[in-house]
């Protein structure tokens, strides 16, 4: 049912001739509104509500971007441009500029009407529809968000939890790639429990922890007798997992010999156990992670591209934190609640403006899990009830001397500084020195190897 009917005058349109003949063909609920100007009208549509339409004369569209503008209020908003005279090329033109129908003026106004607001029931319908799918994904968004603590605001978040969506309920091998930190593992399972295997298990296994010998052991299995100590068969976590998900971690730390492996599962959905003789076939859903590189390691013959090609169905990039507007004031306020929450001696902490601008200012090369550690120890560090810079305890991000280049060569520098720094203080003690970053130790490895060869 039409609610509203906006109506610019200018040649060749009479407000009230207007009016008269809509109210002949619609409910008397209607209201009409009779605009002088393209301000009343633009203002009009930025504080309008639904179910309305919009009549405009073809002298105000033809040289200004009146219909872009309103477009831009109201992209769904039914929009007549009426001429006094005109031809297929004009009916053309309006419609390419955004205009939703053209009519020209002639006799029988009433009966023009309503066979335009025939036209407009299909597409009323059409945008109540598509408003009522747009509600439902936010709100399927905000609920994914809060049930796997995928918590931002950002834009970037945004879209990667509306790709989480899209791909769950897809039974395809993803990767999901991003820096240490960033909540890969978090998308993994907010991918698995919103598919259709969500009742199956979601199994785990950091490939960078084992060695292949002992890899090829978890992931497939052994029997009893395949080496010393294998008193008894084991089910590997191919095995463990079957029917749900496999979330192999830390992926691009793979031998290529053990890639071959992998790719051999990830094509046949077949394997062996160590030491076993019959082939066994598996069901799984396989999603990578790493922050690696790959295409950099296929290029330098480190990855296999065949394996990269399978598992690649679709490939979720998790945004670092210092590219996520506004959302480690978000994420610190939630980590200072849900500590304080835990331990409710800390309750009513704050942070000072102070605070704020220096979390914003520092790069958190360890992403959200070392923003997490930095909120945690300054809640527990502040004895005033407002949390100050010295309460974080965050290291100034330096350049060291003479660095140049783009943004990417100056953060190399700074993880440099940050390795270096922590093995000075930890006596050049490699486990220690990943301790205090944060780290695995196989990841400091990683890190240390990329940055100081």
């Amino acid at each position: 049912m039409l609610q509203s009917v906006l109506i610019l005058e200018g040649e060749p349109i009479q407000a009230s001739h207007w009016i008269n003949a809509f109210k002949l063909v619609v409910d008397d609920t209607c209201i009409f509104e009779s605009l002088a100007s393209i301000d009343d009208l633009l203002t009009a549509v930025r504080n309008g509500e639904d179910r309305r339409l919009l009549i405009i004369p073809q002298e105000l569209v033809s040289n200004q971007p009146l219909i872009s503008q309103i477009r831009q209020l109201d992209p769904d908003v039914p929009l007549v441009v009426v001429a006094q005279h005109g031809d297929v090329a004009a009916a053309s033109q309006a419609v390419e500029m955004g205009a939703t129908d053209f009519l020209v003026l002639g006799d029988h106004l009433p009966q023009r009407i309503a066979t335009l607001l025939g036209k407009l029931r299909g597409l009323y319908k059409a945008i109540d529809k598509n408003r009522l799918l747009a509600q439902r994904n936010t709100q399927l968004r905000e609920a994914i968000q809060a049930k796997f603590e995928i918590v931002g605001k950002s834009p970037q978040i945004e879209s990667m939890v509306e790709q989480i969506r899209r791909v769950a309920k897809i039974p395809r091998p993803l990767l999901i790639m991003g820096e240490r930190g960033t909540g890969k593992e978090l998308v993994a399972r907010a991918i698995h429990f919103l598919g259709s295997s969500s009742k199956q298990p979601i199994i785990t296994v950091n490939c960078a922890a084992f060695s292949d010998s002992l890899l090829e052991s978890e992931l497939f299995g052994h029997e009893k007798g395949a080496f010393t100590g294998a008193d008894s068969t084991r089910r590997g976590k191919f095995e463990q997992a079957d029917g749900g998900t496999l979330f192999l971690d830390e992926i691009g730390n793979m031998s290529l010999t053990f890639q071959q492996k992998i790719l051999r599962v990830v094509e046949y959905g077949t394997y062996t156990r160590v030491g076993g003789m019959h082939e066994l076939k598996t069901n799984v859903r396989i999603i990578g992670a790493t922050n690696c590189d790959l295409q950099e390691r296929i290029a330098s013959g480190e990855f296999l591209p065949d394996l990269y090609d399978r598992l690649a169905f679709d490939e979720i990039q998790v945004p670092p934190l210092r590219e996520r507007e506004g959302d480690i004031q978000v994420l610190m306020h939630h980590f200072a609640m849900q500590f304080e929450r835990e331990i409710p001696a800390f309750r009513g902490k704050r942070f000072s403006a102070a605070a704020i601008k220096e979390l914003n200012r520092y790069p958190f090369p360890g992403n959200v899990r070392e923003l997490k550690n930095v909120i945690e120890r300054a809640v527990y560090r502040d004895t005033t009830d407002e949390i100050t810079p010295s309460d974080l305890g965050l290291q100034s991000p330096r350049i060291s001397k003479g660095t140049s280049g783009g943004y990417q060569e100056q953060l190399a520098s700074f993880a440099r500084e940050l390795i270096e720094t922590a093995l000075l203080q930890s006596g050049n003690n490699q486990a220690e020195a990943a301790r205090q970053l944060g780290l695995t130790y196989h990841q400091f490895r990683h890190y240390y190897q990329k940055h100081l060869p």
